[in-house]
Formats: structure tokens, sequence, C-alpha cells
């Protein structure tokens, strides 16, 4: 069985509570995942499509890892998709390098949960927002398996700010990690 590969895309990592928890998880079975971090990769942001392409079809299964940055992907991640998903390997009569791949993705959203509902602070569901992303997979062929998610407890927008005291229990950040793996091993 071929490793799974984790494309993870965060603009500051370093700072980053949840997506470092998750790489820390992942990290422990590098027989099973291969984590591939696109800010450390790119620093200047300029992608290597040949090599990433490359990188995708030695893998089976991919999951693109990111915090939701303003209602999105961060840009790189974008860049990404934009390049590395292009016409004759990802789609098009002779692009088929995705069809039938198992795909999904690990979003960290920062807001609460009940924020992301039609009739939340935010009137569109987490999926709803992810769609595009579901939508690329689905045009490539690749098998789409939904989303993993770490919802926030941000009472207000900028709340979980470093210095704010606003803290994650270790405890949940722990049970979000396992279920996470789960998630991946379950594809």
């Amino acid at each position: 069985m071929k490793k799974t590969l984790v494309i993870v895309t965060h603009p500051n990592l370093e700072t980053s509570v949840i997506n470092k928890r998750w790489i820390e998880e992942l990290r422990k079975h590098p027989d099973k995942y291969t984590v591939h971090e696109l800010h450390k990769t790119y620093p200047d942001g300029i992608i290597n499509a040949a090599q990433e392409q490359q990188l995708v079809e030695a893998h089976g299964n991919l999951v693109l890892q990111f915090p939701v940055y303003w209602f999105n992907c961060p840009p790189l991640l974008k860049t990404w998709l934009d390049e590395v998903l292009a016409y004759g390997w990802a789609y098009g009569s002779k692009g088929d390098k995705l069809k039938n791949r198992k795909a999904a993705l690990a979003v960290s959203a920062g807001i609460k949960k009940e924020d992301y509902r039609e009739e939340g602070r935010y009137r569109y569901t987490l999926g709803q927002l992810l769609a595009p992303f579901e939508t690329t997979f689905l045009y490539c062929g690749a098998d789409y398996r939904s989303f993993f998610a770490f919802y926030g407890t941000e009472e207000k927008p900028g709340a979980n700010e470093p210095g704010t005291g606003i803290e994650t229990p270790e405890g949940l950040l722990d049970q979000s990690a396992q279920a996470y793996l789960r998630f991946i091993d379950s594809l």
C-alpha cells in the first residue's frame, strides 16, 4: 500500500497550534504518511510543478492540510493547485494522474462550528466554503472523501491571537490529532 501524501500549507506554521500538532502526529508514522510543507519547500513561492507531480504520483492518497484563510486556502496552496493540476496531467483527454485517487482536506477553521451554519454568523457551512476544492477534485476524476476539521473557540474575530490568553486544551489537541489519523486511515 502506498503512503498518503499530506500537502501542508500554513504561512506561519511555527506559531500554529493545530496544524503543528497534526504534523507532529503524522511524523510519528513515516511508513504511512509523507508530510510535505509547501512554505518550507518553496519559501520564494515558486512551485516546481513537475517535481510536485512526481511526488503526487509516488503516493497513494492525497490530503491537503491548511488553515482556513479568509474563508479559503492560503495563497501558496492556490498557486500549487493552479500549477500542479495541469491540463494533460490532472485533467483533459490524457490527464488522468488524479483519476480514482482518494483525496481529502484537513482544515483548521479557527471559528466556532456553530458560526459555520446557514443560520450562523457567516451564513455558510464549512462544507459549502470548501466546495471549490471538492469540485476541483471531482473535475480531475479523483475520489473526493470530504474533509476533517478542527473548529476553534473564537468568540469574535481575532480572539485567538497569540498573547490573548485563550488556549486550546492539550487533551483536545491530542484527541483531534488521533481523530485526524483515523480520518486519513479510513480514506
